[in-house]
């Protein structure tokens, strides 16, 4: 049976999948297909078709989608109303009052999530140990979810303010709701994630109900439409965590998608890392439509525990550090008002695309760049014929007002799109006191190979590496993946003076909800493994280091070890650490793993024949590419068919089937025994080259 992997971008969608096929020989299959927006359904189906997979054939899918990433941004969800309590109204619109640019005094702040006339609030108050101070009061309470009946909302969020460290107004509450309105869909803070500080869970709450339609809608309509097809394979959906979980679980967890489709990418780094046994490494991934860069340390994604969809609105469950920007092949060259040449981040996305798509599209674009100046396949490689004089006329715009040549304008937006990337890079390193000099930059996307040697050079890395699924990486990731579920319960406690029962007690609440959760996806007892940790601080500081806590039963001693590795995590972020001051602990997490079968390392040797030895394969043909306002002439290989150990130097271009590789002067590019193709800067002295052996190892 097959593992199919389907990730559902802005402009392409793509699919990986394993067939063990027959007496246990592993093949994949590959596909990449435009994406539909009115309808994301068709395109997941035109994927499976172009890969020739029928529905009844597949054992598991697993899926990424932006689906609910592009509804909060473009705002487009039957809006829900908001019940909280009373003085806190206004909460998720006024933030935490910062600016995002200090001497900017026309800034406007992004639209909350919940219009003002949706929000509602009660009478009631917890205080901070969650005795009551003012009872919820109900006829209050029933009046308002009487008058949100009245106006036709079906999906609500209720948020208390101290319901973090009780749910039980929040669940008084929604029992109201459900008495009025009994088809309603009701999202609590305290269930969502009980955290303290307001405007985290407020907004966290917020964007789980107002996704509750949208998600619920698709995930149906596509079982529905497997179902029909004669599938009867459980689909998982990706995570923002880096896991994944089953369809079921996510219409209940929407706000968990947020970042799906770019989770898929770093899953496939973390192979790759084990794979290759490559310990730090910044994973990038260009599509049609965004750029996204992730650190990797010691083969995991570093997590970010408060992720902004827009400035002062933070989403609070835990997810991988993804720092995303809007630059892609899609990207559209413009002059600003100071007559610049800018790129992005608006897109020609997939519908109507590039000029060169011949769909409409009129506006030049990276891609539209990248074909003028030879160092795109000018039929995708047999997908479909990209026209070359719609591309020219296009980039005629932007050059014909900036005195510019066709080419020196198109190397112009390679440029600078390529130096927005690396701006992209530096936020997930040194602006996290990491060297990039120390990391290998992955290449993924279709797009992610074109620009990779000019991003590394931008931001000072000299060493990257390109898969052979590198066009299709987020969904072969997603193949990859284990299920997990992060939980969070707030636990204020300094460590002097701990009652270690309480932390025990608070610690196996966790396990015994992440143990259900894990089992409703399908997962054995016998399947899972626990990781935990406390988020603590110094006592007075304002915000949390993420802190290693061991498994099994708590004592003294071990809390001591955990104030210990907080000092030792405290400078690893942020180099400064002090034994002197009395440390606490803030908020406890537990991390639940679901083992399932996944391809192994020895699957993807065996699948991708990547163990021809001889000699080294020739280049298939020529082509005339641009390079630093010269032409040149040269050679163009075919990656399935270059063999292990092989070097190529720039300049050159080297074709896979999802995208191409292209390599100036100053590249060289080594072939492993997996087919992966590794790129160093030649015209550095002095720098760590990155070379394969025959174990994987580099």
């Amino acid at each position: 049976m097959l593992r199919v992997g389907i990730d559902v971008g802005g402009t392409f969608t793509d699919l990986f999948a394993w067939d063990d096929g027959v007496k246990g020989q592993t093949s994949v299959r590959t596909a990449k297909v435009l994406s539909t927006p009115k309808d994301p359904v068709i395109g997941f189906m035109n994927a499976l078709s172009n890969a020739g997979i029928k529905p009844s054939e597949i054992g598991t899918i697993i899926h990424g989608t932006t689906i609910g990433t592009n509804a909060l941004i473009e705002r487009k969800y039957p809006e829900p109303a908001l019940i909280t309590t009373a003085g806190f109204r206004d909460t998720i619109e006024i933030g935490r009052q910062r600016r995002r640019h200090l001497y900017d005094p026309y800034q406007v702040k992004s639209r909350p999530i919940i219009n003002r006339s949706r929000r509602f609030t009660v009478t009631e108050k917890l205080s901070v140990d969650g005795s009551t101070v003012k009872p919820l009061d109900r006829e209050e309470a029933r009046k308002t979810a009487e008058h949100i009946a009245s106006l036709g909302i079906k999906n609500i969020a209720i948020a208390f303010i101290n319901s973090y460290v009780s749910g039980r107004h929040e669940q008084e509450m929604r029992e109201i709701i459900l008495d009025v309105i009994p088809d309603a869909r009701v999202a609590l803070s305290s269930e969502t994630r009980p955290k303290i500080r307001e405007l985290g869970r407020f907004v966290t709450t917020a964007i789980r109900a107002s996704l509750y339609p949208i998600v619920s809608d698709y995930f149906s309509r596509l079982e529905e439409r497997l179902k029909e097809e004669g599938s009867t394979a459980p689909i998982f959906i990706v995570k923002s965590n880096g896991g994944m979980m089953r369809s079921s679980t996510a219409k209940e967890r929407p706000e968990e998608l947020i970042g799906s489709g770019p989770a898929g990418g770093v899953a496939a780094g973390a192979f790759l890392s084990n794979l290759l046994n490559i310990k730090d490494m910044i994973i990038t991934d260009v599509g049609g439509t965004s750029f996204e860069a992730c650190l990797m340390e010691n083969g995991r994604g570093l997590v970010t525990d408060e992720y902004e969809l827009e400035w002062d609105m933070p989403i609070i469950t835990p997810m991988l550090d993804i720092r995303s920007i809007g630059a892609g092949g899609g990207s559209i060259a413009w002059i600003d008002q100071g007559g610049s040449l800018r790129v992005g981040p608006q897109s020609a996305g997939a519908d109507p695309g590039p000029a060169c798509y011949g769909r409409g599209g009129t506006r030049p674009t990276v891609t539209d760049a990248n074909l003028v100046l030879g160092r795109l396949n000018p039929t995708l490689n047999g997908k479909f014929k990209l026209d070359y004089v719609a591309a020219v006329t296009a980039i005629q715009t932007v050059a014909d007002p900036l005195g510019l040549t066709v080419h020196e304008c198109a190397e112009g937006i390679i440029e600078i799109v390529c130096e927005n990337m690396a701006g992209a890079i530096r936020m997930v390193s040194t602006d996290r006191g990491r060297d990039p000099r120390d990391q290998t930059l992955v290449a993924f996307g279709g797009a992610g190979a074109m620009h990779a040697f000019k991003v590394a050079r931008a931001a000072g890395i000299n060493r990257i590496l390109v898969p052979p699924f590198a066009g299709v990486a987020c969904a072969f990731g997603g193949t990859t993946m284990e299920v997990r579920h992060d939980l969070e319960s707030t636990f204020y406690a300094p460590v002097d003076g701990l009652d270690s029962k309480q932390l025990n007690i608070a610690l196996t609440k966790l396990e015994h909800e992440c143990r259900e959760l894990l089992k409703d996806d399908g997962i054995l007892d016998d399947q899972m493994t626990f990781e935990r940790n406390a988020l603590m601080r110094y006592i007075g500081q304002s915000y949390e280091v993420a802190t290693p806590v061991p498994n099994g039963e708590l004592d003294e001693k071990a809390i001591a070890g955990v104030a210990a590795a907080f000092h030792k995590e405290h400078k690893r972020e942020y180099g400064v650490a002090s034994e002197d001051f009395p440390v606490a602990f803030v908020t406890l997490r537990l991390t639940g793993y679901g083992q399932v079968a996944k391809p192994s390392a020895k699957d993807l040797k065996a699948a991708l024949g990547n163990e021809r030895m001889g000699k080294d394969s020739v280049s298939k043909n020529q082509r005339e590419v641009y390079f630093d306002g010269q032409q040149y002439t040269v050679d163009v290989y075919n990656s399935t068919q270059l063999n292990c150990d092989q070097k190529i130097q720039g300049p050159a271009v080297i074709e896979q089937p999802d995208s191409e590789i292209i390599l100036p002067h100053s590249a060289e590019a080594n072939v492993d025994q997996y087919g992966n193709i590794i790129i160093i800067n030649t015209s550095k002295t002095g720098s760590k080259s990155l070379v394969a052996n025959k174990e994987g190892a580099l």
